[in-house]
């Protein structure tokens, strides 16, 4: 079902998958799927297109082209991390629809 292919360097390994009727059995089958002959040779064929298409990407010189690692170029800017205004025990309790004057009261949702 998959082949080695011998040009590559050692520490890279592409796989060259035929599609056949037991890999869509066993796609239906862990996707808890089933499909009637034509809609299997359908989809044999799909997959088909998509791994040759995927495999054209082998013609293209990528050596000088780097990883992409994010989408985006945007990293994550970090504010400082500063006390800012916050509001009393008190005031949070204010509209509490049950407290003990220190902490919020609500009913038990974990049963033991």
């Amino acid at each position: 079902m998959y082949k080695r292919r011998q040009a590559l360097p050692a520490n890279l390994y592409f796989c060259f998958m035929e599609v056949n009727d037991t890999m869509i059995n066993k796609l239906a089958s862990l996707a808890r799927l089933r499909f009637n002959l034509e809609e299997k040779e359908s989809i044999k064929n799909d997959l088909q297109k998509m791994i040759s298409f995927v495999q054209k990407m082998d013609e293209v010189d990528t050596s000088q082209v780097e990883p992409l690692l994010h989408i985006c170029d945007h990293r994550n800017e970090w504010r400082e991390d500063t006390v800012q205004g916050s509001c009393s025990r008190e005031e949070a309790l204010k509209n509490a629809a049950n407290h003990n004057n220190h902490f919020f009261l609500v009913p038990k949702v974990i049963q033991k």
